[in-house]
Formats: C-alpha cells, sequence, structure tokens
C-alpha cells in the first residue's frame, strides 16, 4: 500500500508547485524580451563581428579575409578618415556644448515662477520631432537666401551671412544647431536631478554666508553628480552615433556643394559623418564586410571611451551611500 503524506510534506510539495507555477509565468513574461534581445541584438552583433573578417556583398556568400577589412580601415581609406574628423569634431562641439546649455536651462526651468510649466513642455516638445522632419524644418530656416535666420542677420547689417548646410565651413555648425535644439530629454533628467538636491543643504549653506555660486559648486553639482555622469555618457555615444539628421542634410548639399555624387556627404564631405559612410559602404557600395569592421571598430572606440569615464568617475562622481 502507497504510504500517505504527512501533513508537512504535504504543505511542502503543495508550495512548491505553487512557486514552480510562480516562476513559469515569470518567465513566460520574460520570454518576449528575451527572444527580442537574441534576435535582433546579440545575433546581429555576433553575425556583425563574424563579417567583419569576410568579403560580403548580400549576392554571394561571405568569403574569409581575415584581417583585410581592418588594414584597408586604418591604412588604406582616405574619405573614412574624413568621417572620423568630421565625428571627433563634432562630438568634441556637441558633448560640452550639450552638456552645459541643457544644465544650464534646467537651472532655468527648476525656478518656482508662475508659468514655468508651459516653458518645460516648450523646451521638450522638439525632441518629439521626428529626425528627418526636423532636418527638413531646419534647412527652410537656415536657407542660405530666404531662410529666416538669414533674413534676420541681413536686416542686422551682415551683408554676407553664412551658406549653412550647402557651405562647408557652416555645415557642421548647422548641424550642431539642429542637434542642441532636440536637447529636451537632457534637460528633464538634469531637472529631475535638481529636484533631488536636500533643500536642507542649501538652506545652511545660505545660513553660513554661501552664495549661489559656491551653492551651486559645492553642493548642487555634487548631489547631481551621477545624472552628469550619465548624461555625459549618453551624449558621446549619440554624438558617434549621429547619423539621420547628418544624413538628411549632407545628401541634399552634396551636389550643390561640390561633394561626390551620391555620397550624401554634403559639401565637399563636411557632413560625412562615421555613420553616414557605414550606411554608404553597407547599402550604397554593397560592402557589407567592410561596413561590419566599421561597426566593431565603433563599438570598441565607444567601449573603451566608456570605461575610462567610468574609472575617472571615482574622483569626481558623489553618491549619497558612498563611492561606487
Amino acid at each position: 500500500m502507497a504510504k500517505a503524506q504527512s501533513p508537512c510534506s504535504l504543505r511542502h510539495s503543495l508550495w512548491r508547485s505553487r512557486r514552480l507555477q510562480a516562476a513559469a509565468i515569470g518567465y513566460s513574461f520574460c520570454l518576449p524580451w528575451v527572444i527580442g534581445i537574441l534576435v535582433f541584438t546579440a545575433y546581429p552583433t555576433l553575425a556583425s563581428f563574424y563579417f567583419s573578417f569576410t568579403r560580403y556583398n548580400i549576392l554571394q556568400p561571405p568569403r574569409f579575409v581575415g584581417l583585410q577589412n581592418y588594414a584597408n580601415l586604418l591604412f588604406n581609406d582616405q574619405r573614412l578618415r574624413i568621417s572620423v574628423a568630421n565625428s571627433l569634431y563634432y562630438t568634441a562641439l556637441y558633448v560640452p556644448l550639450s552638456l552645459s546649455l541643457s544644465l544650464l536651462l534646467a537651472l532655468l526651468l527648476n525656478a518656482r515662477v508662475r508659468g514655468v510649466s508651459v516653458f518645460r513642455t516648450i523646451y521638450y516638445m522638439p525632441s518629439l520631432v521626428p529626425p528627418v522632419a526636423a532636418t527638413l524644418l531646419w534647412k527652410v530656416i537656415l536657407e542660405p537666401r530666404q531662410g529666416l535666420v538669414n533674413s534676420l542677420l541681413m536686416q542686422l547689417g551682415v551683408s554676407s551671412p553664412p551658406g549653412w548646410f550647402s557651405d562647408a565651413r557652416w555645415s557642421k555648425p548647422a548641424l550642431l544647431l539642429l542637434s542642441l535644439w532636440t536637447m529636451g530629454p537632457a534637460v528633464l533628467i538634469f531637472l529631475a536631478s535638481l529636484k533631488e538636491v536636500p533643500s536642507e543643504m542649501l538652506e545652511a549653506a545660505t545660513i553660513d554666508g554661501a552664495g549661489a555660486w559656491r551653492r551651486f559648486w559645492n553642493i548642487t553639482i555634487p548631489m547631481i553628480s551621477p545624472v552628469i555622469l550619465f548624461n555625459l555618457v549618453m551624449a558621446i555615444i549619440n554624438s558617434f552615433q549621429v547619423f539621420t539628421s547628418a544624413f538628411v542634410a549632407g545628401a541634399a548639399g552634396t551636389i550643390a556643394g561640390g561633394g561626390l555624387s551620391g555620397s550624401a556627404g554634403g559639401p565637399l564631405d563636411s557632413l560625412l559623418m562615421y555613420m553616414v559612410y557605414l550606411y554608404a559602404q553597407a547599402f550604397r557600395y554593397f560592402e557589407m564586410g567592410y561596413a561590419s569592421a566599421m561597426a566593431v571598430v565603433l563599438f570598441l572606440v565607444i567601449m573603451c571611451l566608456t570605461v575610462l569615464i567610468f574609472r575617472s568617475s571615482g574622483r569626481w562622481v558623489y553618491y549619497e551611500g558612498g563611492v561606487r
């Protein structure tokens, strides 16, 4: 005869079955995300790393060529050097400008004045505009002859206003203006961090005689330094991966400004950013292996910069619970 289970073992088996059922339900909710990350992130990343060692044009099977793509990338491609120089120029200006201006706007929007919520909405709304539409809008605003900006400059006495996207000297500053117009998310993140600064510390510093600048530099900046770290890393990543605005603005200004026909690099390739050139190699020239090598190099560069920033963060990032 089968031995009857004791009440204790029966409760244990019932608890175990319920736990397994709860785990199965939890995993089933996570399954779509796991499938998405494997199919749309992990597989493309691994495939790109493999294709970087091959010559692959989509129509024919990939052919292994070893490090030839990387050798061409580092030593033989002149236009790649132009794209790297353009991206470094853009990053060197965009990162400090975006951080400082977004923090300044967040400080202004943190003021307790009537109607400040309206201004918060106004400053965030440009980030909701699709990148293609925003670029086309700014191309109209910065049109050399009849654009709004140049019309105002001529009324102010400027006889020869900039050519903006049609001029190689002004195309990257115009792209910076477009990018800074859509920095609403960074402003909101800074604004949320400013709300978390303890008012008691600011009041105590005021009582001790600290001025506005001393309170900002010695209290506000350390308290929001983790958010500065986050926005810094995201700004660097976004600046190296700028594509849509540079591609749309460069495609129309290429022939008019003297660039190569069909290169989408703007006048004299002044808007040929790294991602624009990677796209051209992959989907215009069908050099998938070479484009994959470019993607791997970009990944390694961004990873190294991110590691360096996090290594240095221990010296200037403050956490309330201690150093991390």
